[in-house]
């Protein structure tokens, strides 16, 4: 783990506001941060603690959506009540922010004999998808990305600087919305894509991962979820992300945050962020 000064290299709203499970989001950012030292070692899944000004005492968890050698990418949620993404997504170019990273949590793990990844984002979750999907194509293996959201036009029409190229999208809104591919839950196309993928990657709202648990057709996958929970320290220390797994007690700074989707019990986990 390092801590590190980066610089903001850019910083955009590139998505309008809309609904977000812990309150309104007031826009979604994509924020590119210098920071070799980081971005060299970051793998995807992982995350970096941000300090978000003197007056936030406890710094705040955000996943690595990208990276290059020299950079790497946060895509966040602006939210109304939320004081650390408001006080990021104010920062200028060439201004720095403080981290530490990148070896936080366990990442997304890729079986060397996989051929064919589908993932599965519910909105926001489509950040740590990213890295993951980036590093796939490197690879010369195939993506398709099922991307959700509660309304349209969020995500569902593809920005080119948030996605690699070579992924096949299918997008679904829950409201109905000409410009997305489907009008429901996004865990309804799952089904579809089982017999393709090798492995199943997905990053969204608990509700999201209680239902695909309920699918039959991947009882037989390796299924790979990234559970986003407020975190006190980041590094296994408070104990405050501690959730009740089928291998005990386990922290999700720590032990996650990615986890298999057969290792929780849903029907016990309340609502975790």
């Amino acid at each position: 783990m390092k801590q590190a000064t980066a610089r903001v290299i850019s910083n955009k709203c590139i998505l309008p506001s809309g609904p977000h499970r812990t309150g309104k989001a007031l826009a979604s950012n994509l924020m590119q941060l210098y920071c070799p030292e980081i971005a060299q070692k970051a793998k995807p899944g992982q995350f970096i603690m941000v300090r978000c000004g003197d007056e936030i005492i406890l710094p705040r968890p955000f996943s690595i959506h990208s990276a290059t050698v020299d950079d790497i990418a946060l895509f966040f949620a602006v939210i109304n009540c939320g004081k650390g993404s408001q006080w990021l997504s104010m920062r200028q170019d060439n201004e720095t922010v403080e981290i530490f990273g990148p070896s936080l949590g366990n990442g997304f793990l890729i079986n060397p004999r996989t051929k064919n990844l589908l993932l599965v984002a519910g909105g926001m979750g489509l950040a740590p998808l990213c890295f993951l999907a980036q590093q796939a194509i490197r690879e010369k293996r195939s993506v398709t990305l099922l991307l959700g959201a509660a309304i349209g036009p969020l995500y569902t029409e593809r920005p080119e600087n948030l996605l690699p190229p070579g992924i096949k999208l299918i997008t679904a809104t829950e409201e109905k919305y000409d410009k997305a591919d489907y009008h429901g839950l996004i865990t309804d196309l799952v089904p579809d894509y089982t017999n393709w993928a090798d492995q199943v990657f997905a990053c969204g709202p608990v509700g999201m991962y209680r239902a695909m648990a309920q699918i039959p057709e991947l009882e037989s996958k390796q299924v790979q979820i990234s559970l986003e929970v407020r975190m006190g320290c980041g590094r296994g220390i408070c104990y405050s992300c501690t959730i009740k797994t089928k291998q005990g007690l386990k922290k999700i700074c720590q032990d996650g945050p990615v986890f298999n989707l057969d290792d929780i019990p849903w029907d016990e986990l309340t609502d975790i962020v």
